[in-house]
């Protein structure tokens, strides 16, 4: 009789700094009791410290510096006594593997779909026969499988950290971020802006510290998410067949932060140098305003201290052939209008109530929002940056079905791009109001007055050594204002320009929608464009005001 195949749990091996583990085993048959006797050993690379976490059924390891082959038992029960010896096991018997260490997986998806093992598991397919010399403790095996990029799986990592609204482990990013700047051998400083929000800078020094610094600015928060709506799990940066990588944050903007950090590790390999510095900054909060982020660090010495001479920070996806690049953004408006009227009787003509001026309101406000749009459908060179958006977003007044309010309110999200005169505009929401009737006012809750936009003349020095670069790259770009804010906005206040790039073409814009992905091979991409425009930036000639 043959004997029936074994069952067992799928083990699962997680550590902090395991190197695409290159694992091989072979089946030995217990002699006592009904169970399976397997062994592993486990390649970790130099980076890796610290204790593994092994489960189930597997014996600890402690990994310690320079980094070592562990060999790994693990004991698994089987479904009924074999009636026969036990083979080896088959080639195709899989391994999982998770690559976040269980102190970044406790502090991330809390309250998300997910099991307790954390991040996605890659399958590593390996075979089972007999184990060769080369695959002995303390030598590195060969993967018969097909392993992954690097530059990916440490994108991967950094998309598996929980940063996302309401409550975002900055700590764990900091830390995540800073682990790979010293591995880069980048200098690195930490300004705590306000209780709880640190701006990370990683500095890679420049041979000439008085010419002007480029920076590199990103953000580490996300928004939340209805996981309901997601595909995989949007905290688990899960890859499917096609390469396409499924997470918060892999659009926006995670992706840019670990292209700059490769690229600059692709130049560092390749033994470069350049006269002007290259700051990366990684803020908090961009994703609710930069108030506690962005906005406060520009006005302190550190960031004084960086000598930005051109910046750059996020952009947008293009499902084209083309890249977008922002020099300008709209400004955006929140106000409140306030409507205050006659209240009464709900079963009553009630005159100058509250609602009626409010329809006024609502009415004059969507008016616009309609001309708006029909400009920008009718003009086919006009992007959504090109004209004033409008629309409400809130809503709010009465307390009884039967009572006829004395306040109403509604609130707004307006975007105006640089080309519009911003006290004319204001003057116009005045006149809304006041053509409504008595008691109706507005506030502002954000008010954005700055219209600073960088130049894109072939004469400005940082903008024709980006476009050079797109040139001799064959890179199709298309200059726009960005629709919604960044913490571009206040580089530029500061006096200094910056350009919105993502390097993302052919890639439908799903930042803040359900199932955001970035496929794999444009995020590579993105790594060599990166890399070719930090050696033309930073490479720029002295400025006649850099003496």
């Amino acid at each position: 009789m043959r004997s029936a195949a074994p069952s067992w749990d799928i083990p699962r091996v997680a550590g902090r700094g395991l190197d695409c583990p290159l694992l091989a085993g072979q089946g030995v048959v217990c002699h006592e009791a009904n169970k399976l006797m397997l062994l592993w050993f486990l390649r970790v690379s130099p980076s890796a410290v610290g204790p593994l976490e092994l489960q189930p059924h597997l014996s600890a390891a402690t990994v310690g510096p320079g980094g070592c082959t562990v060999p790994l038992a693990c004991t698994l029960p089987l479904l009924r006594p074999p009636l026969l010896p036990c083979p080896p096991l088959p080639a195709s018997c899989p391994l999982l593997l998770a690559g976040r260490s269980g102190a970044e997986r406790s502090g991330a998806g809390q309250g998300r779909a997910g099991s307790a093992g954390g991040s996605s598991a890659e399958l590593f397919p390996q075979s089972f026969a007999a184990l060769g010399p080369d695959m002995a403790p303390g030598k590195p095996g060969k993967s018969t499988g097909a392993s992954e990029n690097p530059s990916v799986t440490l994108f991967r990592e950094y998309l598996r950290i929980d940063t996302v609204h309401p409550k975002p482990d900055y700590d764990a990013a900091v830390r995540f971020l800073e682990r790979v700047g010293t591995d880069l051998g980048l200098a690195c400083q930490k300004v705590e802006v306000c209780q709880g929000h640190v701006v990370l800078i990683l500095t890679w020094q420049g041979t000439n510290p008085r010419l002007r610094s480029i920076l590199l600015n990103s953000h580490t928060d996300v928004v939340p998410v209805f996981e309901e709506h997601w595909t995989y799990p949007p905290f688990e940066a899960v890859k499917d067949s096609q390469g396409n990588i499924y997470a918060r944050g892999a659009q926006d903007m995670k992706c840019v932060s670990i292209q700059y950090l490769e690229a600059i590790r692709r130049l560092k390999t390749e033994g470069k140098s350049f006269a002007r510095t290259i700051h990366l900054t990684f803020v908090p909060d961009e994703e609710v305003g930069g108030h506690k982020g962005m906005e406060m660090f520009v006005q302190r010495p550190e960031f004084k201290a960086l000598n930005v001479g051109f910046a750059m920070d996020e952009g947008l996806a293009s499902p084209s052939d083309t890249f977008s690049v922002f020099y300008g953004e709209r400004s955006p408006w929140w106000i409140k209008v306030k409507c205050m009227g006659s209240p009464g009787h709900g079963s009553r003509f009630i005159s100058n109530t509250a609602a009626e001026k409010m329809h006024k309101v609502i009415s004059s406000f969507l008016a616009f929002r309609e001309s708006e749009k029909q400009r920008l459908k009718a003009d086919s060179s006009l992007t959504l940056g090109d004209v004033t958006s409008l629309n409400m977003t809130m809503l709010e007044g009465g307390v009884s079905f039967n009572v006829v309010p004395s306040e109403m309110a509604a609130g707004f999200d307006i975007r105006i791009p640089p080309t519009v005169d911003l006290k004319a505009f204001e003057e116009q929401v005045a006149t809304w109001c006041r053509g409504a009737g008595d008691g109706v006012t507005y506030e502002f809750h954000q008010k954005c007055m700055d219209q600073h936009i960088t130049s894109t003349e072939e004469s400005d020095p940082w903008w024709k050594a980006f476009s050079g670069v797109c040139r001799d790259m064959k890179l199709q770009l298309k200059l726009e204002i960005f629709p919604a804010a960044t913490d571009s906005r206040y580089v530029r206040a500061a006096g200094h320009p910056a350009i919105g790039f993502s390097p993302m073409n052919r890639t439908p814009v799903l930042l803040h929608d359900h199932n955001e992905f970035l496929n794999e091979q444009v995020f590579l991409r993105g790594i060599e464009i990166y890399a070719r425009l930090l050696t033309a930036l930073a490479s720029v000639s002295p400025l006649p005001a850099e003496g």
